[in-house]
């Protein structure tokens, strides 16, 4: 049994992991805001509309699969040789690989490096979701989750204000790409110098008899078996609706929008990552207010609603288009929330990290494969953004239904 962190260390791994899921939401947004950009200047004479948005669904594709594989391997290397370190490596990798694309000449090789960014965007998340709810006693688990939840949709924001002054265009996106390879100062720091989680250390870390455990294999047996699926479950229809779903409202808003206003796809994206910060916040007191299971099925409700409102009942330009977009964006995104205080109860300590990343990035092979679905349909629709993000808002319908196969953990203890 080791001491808990000081005050001070607990704030310091906080900001630590806040800064780097802060920047892993600029990862995730830089390509449905560059996307268009970057392809209509690849392409050069050989873009279309159709096309664009195919290999809009592309590109997210890699990077949904990459986040799935990354995740794991990345969320299992934390539960090796330790939160911190495993977390600094992730933030090293989403770092250079997206600063590197600031070079390439083909859409392919774009491509291949929206991949390797991915492997560090899946490695953040479990490490530092782990990392913080170790290190902060239970009554502090639901604001700290909160913060969890918010970091990435702060870097959204926080990528769609720098748009809006520094615009994102066919002639000028490179920036975009050397901007996105900053965070690797932080990288060194964490892997460096930041503390290690109490709980992993007091149980992997200082016993060296103890035989390195293969968590992935006591994961996929009973008694965890069950538990692992269902937390499969519940991370992937958050995750499946956001990308193969909610996603297309901002490449929809560059088309219609851009024509009269060049930063509509980044105010839209702020409107959007505004109301998910505020989601993501919620999400985890609503969990602790409503229980669990309710809070989710009331969450899987709202953001089906308000998703098909989005793109069936408004459209960019018009006076209700932004103001529903911040209302699915703090919807939808009070899972993000929910997920970080929720996932690491299902799991003990010594296989929460790859539990809690298997949960959330599994769900990123279903995204790689619903995005890749949602832009054949969008093929299929004749490049109708409506209509492919209406048809894939449906995932979001399974939520009220796999909620209640889920154990309710709301009295569960972290600490220890």
């Amino acid at each position: 049994m080791t001491s808990p962190l000081s005050r001070g260390a607990r704030f310091a791994v906080l900001a630590a992991a806040f800064g780097g899921l802060l920047f892993d939401g600029f990862e995730l947004g830089l390509m449905p805001l560059a996307s268009l950009s970057v392809s209509r200047d690849l392409l050069g004479a050989d873009y279309t509309p159709t096309l664009g948005g195919d290999w809009f669904a592309r590109f997210t594709a890699s990077l949904m699969l990459g986040a799935a594989i990354g995740g794991i391997l990345l969320g299992s290397l934390g539960d090796r040789i330790g939160r911190s370190r495993a977390m600094g490596v992730s933030i090293l990798f989403y770092s250079i690989f997206a600063g590197l694309g600031a070079w390439v000449q083909t859409q392919e090789q774009m491509l291949v490096l929206r991949f390797f960014v991915g492997l560090g965007v899946g490695g953040v998340w479990p490490n530092a979701v782990a990392l913080v709810a170790e290190s902060w006693p239970d009554k502090a688990r639901p604001t700290v989750a909160g913060l969890m939840g918010a970091a990435i949709n702060t870097g959204i924001l926080m990528l769609s204000q720098i748009a809006q002054i520094w615009s994102v265009t066919a002639q000028d996106w490179r920036w975009l790409f050397h901007v996105a390879a900053a965070p690797a100062a932080l990288g060194l720091l964490v892997l460096f110098f930041l503390p290690e989680s109490p709980s992993w250390l007091a149980n992997r870390g200082r016993d060296p008899k103890k035989k390195p455990a293969t968590p992935l294999r006591e994961l996929f047996r009973p008694p965890l078996l069950r538990i692992t699926l269902v937390g499969i479950m519940l991370g992937s229809i958050p995750l499946v609706g956001a990308w193969a779903a909610s996603k297309w409202m901002i490449p929809w808003a560059d088309r219609i929008g851009g024509v009269v206003q060049a930063d509509y796809k980044a105010m839209t994206q702020g409107w959007w990552a505004f109301g998910a910060i505020l989601g993501s916040l919620a999400g985890a007191q609503i969990a602790s207010l409503l229980g669990r299971r309710l809070s989710y099925f009331l969450i899987s409700v709202g953001a089906l609603t308000l998703t098909v409102s989005m793109f069936q009942l408004t459209a960019p330009l018009r006076p209700s288009f932004l103001p529903i977009v911040f209302a699915q964006g703090f919807v939808a995104t009070l899972f993000f929330g929910w997920l970080p205080l929720y996932l690491p109860e299902l799991f003990p300590t010594h296989v929460r990290a790859t539990g809690s990343g298997i949960s959330y990035n599994v769900g990123r092979f279903a995204t790689a494969g619903g995005v890749l679905a949602a832009g054949f349909f969008f093929t299929m629709f004749g490049g109708s953004y409506p209509a492919v993000g209406a048809a894939a808002a449906m995932i979001y319908g399974l939520g009220i239904f796999v909620i209640w196969f889920a154990p309710d953990t709301g009295k569960k203890s972290l600490e220890g």
